[in-house]
């Protein structure tokens, strides 16, 4: 591939530590951080838009990957080198790209919901620069990333018109949960049955990816009717409130990331444990951080108050104006 070679001869350790840290934004962990903050504190169904279409498009990829089996470029192209620190990152099969997906589900998304253009240009640079990175640090070929690209774009056309009106959402959302944790499980059966025929590494990451999407899709199954039913919360809350459901939050999460694996391994084996603690990982994040926003949004510190009104006033001074004086704004 010409482009890939034309990449490979302007690397410098400048260009490398920049298209490093741009990829790490189709990561697995911003995803789920990112479509969590959106569930959390901007917009609940634009969240489950994000997660729901990253997890059918986490299938698909991965279906695809463990079907074709693709060899990455630097493993098919003699002589071709690849940025030895983007190695790490890039296990399993080549085609297609799941940065590249993961990035257009999140940025698109993202770009097509949001009210500032500010926002809509950044996400779009940002869709456009994983797929690149992913070429740049050799790990891609344009097939991989313009198909991964594409099967993205494509189900988030497909989903959308299920959120955009309140009722059409409301009667399709529990059939479309059940679809894709019926697809994760239709996945991970697919994946246990050919990796016993295989022993290599790329067929063994697509096992630990599936029982990774089982685990999310199952807890999105238990999170969804307890958030629609008995928690309820809304996303809007005072600006500091929102960093401390945000920071709180994370912490909360990333303590059930940071549990220990080996009792689980123990019981479960070596990939199973995954579905056990992304299943956990979901349901809190999903659910009980949520629970506790109903104490978390009384929280009133004065002088943020004060600070907040002093910028809400120079970015919309006829409306802090009007408010004073109790007159309304057209």
């Amino acid at each position: 591939m010409q482009l890939l070679l034309w990449f490979e001869s302007i690397r410098n350790p400048f260009l490398d530590a920049i298209f490093s840290g741009i990829t790490l934004l189709g990561g697995e962990l911003v995803f789920l951080g990112f479509a969590t903050f959106v569930y959390w504190c901007v917009n609940k169904k634009h969240g489950y838009l994000i997660l729901i279409s990253g997890f059918f498009s986490t299938v698909i990829n991965q279906f695809l990957k463990l079907s074709f089996k693709v060899p990455r470029p630097w493993q098919s192209m003699e002589g071709f080198t690849v940025v030895e620190s983007a190695k790490g990152g890039a296990t399993g099969y080549s085609f297609p790209s799941g940065h590249s997906q993961n990035a257009v589900t999140t940025f698109g998304i993202v770009g097509a919901k949001a009210r500032s253009w500010i926002v809509k240009i950044i996400a779009g640079i940002l869709l456009i620069l994983v797929p690149v990175s992913r070429m740049y640090l050799g790990v891609h070929t344009p097939w991989d990333v313009m198909a991964g690209a594409g099967f993205a774009f494509i189900i988030i056309i497909a989903l959308d018109h299920f959120f955009k009106y309140e009722k059409l959402h409301k009667r399709a959302m529990p059939w479309i949960i059940g679809a894709v944790f019926v697809a994760a499980v239709a996945f991970y059966l697919y994946a246990r049955v050919l990796t016993p025929l295989s022993s290599d590494e790329e067929a063994k990451s697509a096992v630990k990816n599936a029982c990774t999407l089982l685990g999310c899709c199952f807890g999105l199954l238990v999170v969804y009717p307890l958030d629609s039913k008995v928690i309820k919360f809304s996303t809007a809350a005072k600006w500091y409130v929102q960093i401390i459901k945000l920071v709180g939050g994370l912490c909360v999460v990333g303590c059930c990331y940071a549990l220990p694996k080996q009792p689980l391994t123990f019981l479960l084996g070596e990939f199973e444990e995954r579905i056990i603690r992304y299943f956990l990982i979901v349901v809190t994040a999903g659910a009980l951080w949520p629970f506790m926003f109903r104490y978390i949004t009384k929280i009133k510190i004065p002088v943020f108050d004060k600070v907040g009104d002093r910028v809400y006033a120079i970015f919309h001074p006829k409306k802090s104006k009007a408010l004073i004086s109790g007159n309304k704004v057209k």
